[in-house]
């Protein structure tokens, strides 16, 4: 089914990674670029999307690339500009932004709570408000936002900003889609799991296992049902179906990707 977004310009916001491997953004990226789309990739961190551009590269597809500041509305709306520039349209919006920080209301400080909430929400939210009217504009287009198991339910630890933004992706999509569903855009959510993304090694071991990623991999892995965890090229194999002409009649929904964690009941 290859070439399933022949044709198509996606921009996908975090198509870098914090280390070497498949982030949620890069696999998205490289995936999409395969099926045909002309790919601009944002990141805050140039560098980071180096390995997202080499391995588009090795397989012949179009990349281009602009830095970027999720949390700032002039920095997205640039970001949205040099898109169209270097395409003259955006057909497909992926926002892959996000992550957590420990703690619960008590011991969460006020500035860690705020930061959260704009860096995983208000990202959204921007980017959204800038892509929309060149969707509208152009006469359609489809938006998949990135949330997470921890907006659906605990999944192990308290981090409670992150469970919030996350779960306000979901009913921001949701409400999105609706206002949209007459003008031809599609929104929709796309919520991964206990993922072994390079996120693991870089952060979450240090974190919450004294730096030992095996030992952080095993007790996540426990907690899912199919034995495995998941990388980012399953986020991004879901984004891409409802990226996808195939998706035409889904809009305002979830597909979760978590092997069944979310589900069980112990």
């Amino acid at each position: 089914m290859a070439g399933r977004l022949a044709g198509k310009v996606a921009l996908i916001v975090g198509a870098g990674s914090v280390g070497p491997g498949w982030g949620n953004g890069r696999a998205a990226a490289v995936l999409f670029a395969r099926e045909g789309a002309l790919v601009f990739g944002a990141d805050k961190n140039l560098a980071a999307m180096e390995e997202t551009a080499a391995r588009i590269a090795e397989d012949g597809g179009r990349f281009a690339s602009g830095e970027c500041d999720v949390m700032s509305s002039a920095s997205v709306a640039r970001m949205v500009e040099a898109a169209k520039a270097e395409y003259g349209r955006i057909d497909i919006l992926v926002n892959n932004v996000g992550g957590s920080a420990a703690g619960g209301p008590v011991e969460m400080s006020e500035e860690v709570w705020d930061t959260q909430i704009d860096y995983n929400l208000k990202s959204v939210f921007l980017t959204c408000k800038h892509v929309l009217p060149v969707m509208e504009a152009q006469g359609g287009g489809a938006i998949v936002n990135t949330a997470s198991t921890s907006g659906l339910r605990w999944t192990g630890a308290a981090q409670v900003a992150y469970a919030a933004s996350k779960a306000g992706i979901i009913q921001f999509s949701r409400v999105t889609a609706v206002q949209y569903a007459g003008r031809n855009i599609r929104v929709n959510t796309v919520v991964p799991g206990q993922m072994h993304t390079p996120m693991v090694e870089v952060r979450l071991a240090g974190q919450r296992a004294g730096g030992d990623a095996a030992a952080l991999l095993a007790q996540r892995v426990k907690r899912i049902p199919m034995g495995f965890a998941g990388d980012g090229r399953d986020t991004a194999n879901a984004a891409l179906f409802l990226a996808s002409d195939e998706a035409r009649f889904i809009t305002g929904t979830e597909i979760v990707v978590d092997g069944g964690m979310s589900v069980r009941c112990d």
